[in-house]
């Protein structure tokens, strides 16, 4: 038993536990004082650098989704421009064709005026001094009284002019009523005749006097639209003196005559037939609602808003709430002359940052200060330039970018940004005082902790000590004995298994390096051996693919070929769905006589190529055989085709059908899709096939199917033949391009040259697909009698 003054020894300043006491507690205890202060130092630093960076990043990302919504919009904007400019060039193409083609144009007027006199037949009025047509008919046409007679009636130029007009009975109706919401469409004679027909029906003129005293004894192009008519002239005479490519011509808002709504006009002049002259303008309205609804439908945060203005800062389009924060004001500028337009400068704003806004930066942010109610608040300002376009204000024509705005309060779009900082200084203050609390709390521990382990962590610490020593001198034999089994003798025990796996892996290291080396070199060569072998392979059949390829196109026919065909127009489009197609389509000649071909093999890909290519090659066989005759043909050909299938074992079949020309009559015959042909005035016909045959290489014998059909083929028709991968085409959102839209396209062209027809099929059949991938073989026809 220990006397107390051993037991005082012990725990003597100079026992070893009492220097262990001091020096690891001391350590200890500076250690969690620096890790603790270091810890707090950190977490502040770390909250001021995560703040900076959640700031900036949100920043960024807020007015990176503010460009992209001013961007959107701006092309939703242009979107609605360009169906405008669409229905002009419509209407304008109509009225051209008219003044350069005579004949058709006094043909069209003759006919109108013997089924609708009330269109051509004008009444004079004795009060304004002018003629218009009574009310019936699609259109109003007014003469003004310098265009009239002694007679009070139009001089024979006018009224040629009259009668010519009316094909806008024909079109203005059918585009009035489908796409863009229009407010009306009219054509306005050149300069010398200006008669002014206008679609729908309105009191034109009557409407004029109220608004427009003495515009009936006025030059009408000089008293509505001066210098606009001049600008036109000059394009006439150059092209290259257009501000912007393009003929349309866009006004700035006015006031219509007729509805008393803000409108924007958008012209096109009209040329004579050698192109040195002004001939006219056709023409449309649309109100400014139109803009104006998807500018003032602009909704960012809360209380965000768009507008659109002029790049003189005339703004066009704002909702009554943003006028007001943007201090805006309206007026009416009717400027003397012209039509009565709208001025709401941005210039005259009672905002100073307002009025000083740089219009001719595209893509301008900024920040700025606006005035609310004694407050400054700041607002983020973004603005996106429209596509530039041909503008008459009131003068010659000049160039036009309009600019879409959007103004948002930075306490909004930053809303989050505000907010982000804010948890982020409550949970750096939360988290510092956790570790104040946390650092209290350990050093309470440690100093408990060293004086209660101190006894018994001394007793093994020497021989871990000399151990160690013994390590370092590399004497790995070496092992210690702590027979305690608290966390000192667990440290022995892994020192020893420690020692025993250095003293394992030291022995046998190189043998297991080598062994690692040599399996990873074999699997080396076994990878290297594969990927050669994959690039072989690929290589042969990218090679047969674009060799199949090539031959399938070889045999289609060239351009030449189809040229010397006199009396008809053949032009066509192939586009396979993979590297090879299954589609087919052939044109044979004998002499005067042509037989044209067209089928769709099941499927696609090599199969159904090498088929095509069969079905070619036996066609060809067939007519230098002189075997002609519509069914005899058919059934040689699915005899011949029938047997390959069999020897092949090929499942594939293709339907097919053949037109057979002499020069007189055209006969159908075979299975496919629906033939169309389109006739006088764009009338469509569509013919069913499917009694007249049966899929080729199904059956050894299908005579008893084989029918034939004889297709009136009159000068001016046009033949539409095509396969499934046409009207089966599908849009991004899975609608199909279907027979209907085939054979409105077709028909719309009615008129227009076999390559022409096919190429304006072809580019609504891509804005039909759009970003879609195409699943099958797209093959197009068009054969128009000459």
């Amino acid at each position: 038993m220990r006397t107390p003054s051993q037991q005082v020894a012990r725990f003597g300043l100079r026992s070893f536990r009492a220097k262990f006491v001091i020096v690891v507690g001391s350590a200890v205890l500076f250690d969690l004082l620096v890790t603790g202060g270091l810890a707090l130092w950190n977490v502040r630093r770390l909250s001021q650098d995560a703040t900076a960076e959640v700031g900036q990043g949100l920043e960024e990302a807020n007015q990176g989704y503010i460009r992209s919504y001013a961007e959107t919009t701006a092309e939703h904007v242009n979107l609605l421009l360009n169906r405008v400019h669409s229905d002009v060039n419509t209407l304008a193409g109509v009225l051209q064709a008219q003044i350069d083609g005579p004949p058709m144009a006094t043909q069209i007027g003759e006919a109108v005026a013997r089924s609708a006199p009330g269109t051509v037949e004008v009444v004079y009025d004795a009060k304004g001094g002018w003629a218009q047509n009574l009310p019936g008919p699609p259109s109003v046409v007014s003469v003004w009284g310098y265009l009239l007679g002694p007679d009070h009636l139009p001089v024979p130029e006018v009224q040629k002019d009259i009668e010519n007009s009316t094909v806008l009975d024909l079109i203005a109706p059918s585009l009035l009523a489908n796409g863009l919401s229009k407010l009306q469409m009219y054509y306005i004679g050149p300069k010398e005749r200006p008669i002014f027909r206008t679609a729908p029906y309105t009191d034109q003129a009557q409407t004029f006097d109220k608004l427009y005293p003495g515009h009936n004894s006025a030059e009408f192009w000089t008293f509505f639209f001066p210098g606009l008519y001049e600008s036109w002239e000059q394009w006439a005479k150059d092209p290259n003196q257009r501000p912007v490519d393009d003929d349309i011509t866009q006004t700035a808002p006015y006031t219509d005559a007729i509805t008393g709504k803000l409108i924007v006009s958008f012209f096109q002049p009209l040329w004579s037939r050698d192109r040195t002259k002004v001939a006219g303008a056709a023409g449309t309205d649309i109100t400014l609602d139109q803009l104006a609804e998807i500018v003032e439908n602009v909704k960012v945060a809360d209380n965000g808003f768009g507008f659109l203005t002029m790049s003189d800062g005339n703004v066009v389009a704002i909702n009554p709430i943003g006028e007001k924060i943007m201090g805006l004001q309206a007026l009416s500028d009717t400027g003397g002359e012209g039509v009565t337009g709208l001025s709401r400068s941005l210039r005259r704003s009672i905002q100073p940052e307002i009025a000083q806004l740089p219009l001719g930066e595209d893509g301008l942010l900024r920040h700025i200060l606006l005035d609310e109610n004694g407050e400054k608040v700041p607002y983020l300002v973004v603005l996106k330039q429209l596509q530039p376009t041909n503008l008459w204000v009131s003068g010659p024509v000049g160039r036009e970018a309009m600019l879409l705005g959007i103004i948002v309060p930075e306490r909004e779009i930053y809303a989050s940004l505000f907010a982000a900082q804010a948890g982020i200084s409550k949970a750096t203050n939360r988290i510092l005082i956790y570790q104040v609390l946390a650092l209290a709390v350990s050093l309470c521990f440690v100093i408990g902790a060293v004086f209660a382990i101190s006894k018994r962590i001394t007793r093994g610490i020497s021989a871990l000590a000399d151990a160690a020593k013994r390590i370092q001198a590399k004497d790995y034999s070496v092992r210690v004995d702590i027979p305690t089994h608290d966390e000192v003798g667990e440290a022995g025990l892994a020192f020893n298994r420690m020692a025993e796996q250095i003293s394992f892996h030291t022995e046998n290291l190189e043998q297991l390096v080598d062994d690692r080396t040599k399996e990873i070199e074999e699997a080396n060569l076994q990878i290297s051996a594969l990927n050669q072998k994959l690039r072989s392979e690929n290589l042969r059949l990218g090679a047969e693919l674009a060799v199949a390829r090539r031959i399938q196109m070889m045999v289609l026919p060239k351009a030449g070929e189809l040229e010397e065909i006199t009396d008809l127009e053949i032009t066509a489009y192939m586009r396979p769905a993979d590297e090879v197609g299954g589609d087919y389509y052939d044109v044979l000649k004998d002499g005067e006589r042509l037989k044209i071909g067209i089928g769709d093999v099941t499927g696609h890909g090599l199969e159904s190529g090498v088929l095509m290519l069969m079905v070619q090659s036996i066609a060809r066989a067939l007519q230098e055989a002189g075997d002609m005759d519509p069914s005899q043909f058919l059934n040689s050909m699915n005899r011949a085709i029938y047997k390959n299938l069999v020897r092949t074992s090929t499942n594939k079949h293709l339907s097919l059908a053949f037109l057979d020309y002499d020069g007189r009559r055209l006969t159908l015959s075979g299975q496919h899709e629906e033939l169309i042909v389109v006739r006088k005035f764009g009338k469509v016909e569509r013919i069913d096939t499917l009694d007249l045959g049966l899929p080729i290489g199904l059956e050894p014998d299908i005579s008893p199917f084989v029918a034939t059909r004889e297709v009136t083929f009159d000068r001016g028709d046009m033949i539409v033949l095509h396969t499934d991968g046409v009207t089966e085409a599908e849009s991004p959102d899975g609608e199909l391009f279907g027979i209907e839209r085939l054979c409105e396209s077709a028909g719309r062209r009615y008129g227009l040259s076999a390559e022409d027809v096919k190429n304006g099929i072809i580019d609504d059949l891509m804005a039909h697909i759009g970003t879609q991938k195409i699943h099958d073989d797209i093959t197009l026809v068009v054969m128009r009698h000459r």
